[in-house]
């Protein structure tokens, strides 16, 4: 059963963490407040997030500091930041949002529908990666063998049996990345949502090559690296 994606919400104004509530709704996924940046930090110890929805004006730690610590964490530099502002002093100010690592710059009062879009594309985005990872540690479990790795698959499957299954599996994954791409193609996706698809169908790549390599009669050994 897959899981809901974490979408973190970061504003020091009440009112405002309501109305992304109730953009962010109809998504279906789990939002979380965090009403300062410190918050917001604390909640990334524990949590991982498909997207921060971050506000750049708050008191004490302001958004682009916030940013620069998450990007500093290997556990969190990841995470796709969109950087939402009711203010604007022209391009320099936009530059420092994307400069501090966000991947989108937007500013109130923003269309809803439009915001509701691009946080649909990266939870997607998220949830493909978790897939993958998935597949990818059951492949492992296969490769070091033993009793206690085919237990943990499924009580002792048949090698031929299960490399099928994980093929399976996997083709499932491919195709809904594809889709994904074609989407991002057709409606001139941001720079970055585009890249992280890149990245997500260059894992499956490897993976699949992982996969082909355990066929009888290839007389491969593959390991299976985790790719950035």
């Amino acid at each position: 059963m897959v899981q809901k994606a974490k979408i973190l919400l970061v504003d020091d104004r009440p009112e405002n963490l309501l109305a992304l509530e109730a953009i962010l709704s109809a998504l279906d996924q789990t939002l979380v407040r965090a009403s300062s940046g410190e918050e917001a930090l604390k909640a990334l110890l524990t949590d991982d997030f498909a997207v921060i929805l971050l506000d750049v004006q708050m008191p004490g730690m302001d958004g682009f500091e916030t940013a620069a610590h998450i990007k500093r964490r290997e556990r969190t530099r990841d995470i796709p930041i969109i950087f939402l502002t009711a203010i604007n002093h022209g391009p320099h100010h936009t530059f420092r949002g994307y400069a501090a690592g966000a991947v989108d710059y937007i500013s109130k009062p923003f269309d809803p529908w439009v915001l509701r879009a691009k946080v649909s594309v990266f939870v997607e985005l998220y949830m493909k990666n978790c897939q993958l990872r998935e597949q990818a540690a059951l492949l492992r479990l296969q490769l070091e063998g033993g009793g206690g790795g085919k237990a943990a698959i499924g009580d002792a499957k048949e090698p031929a049996g299960l490399l099928a299954e994980l093929s399976a599996r996997l083709a499932a994954v491919e195709e809904q990345a594809e889709a994904l791409s074609k989407q991002l193609d057709d409606e001139s996706a941001d720079a970055a949502a585009v890249a992280t698809a890149a990245h997500l169908e260059r894992k499956l790549t490897g993976l699949r090559r992982a996969l082909d390599a355990l066929e009888p009669g290839t007389g491969n050994s593959p390991s299976v690296s985790s790719q950035n």
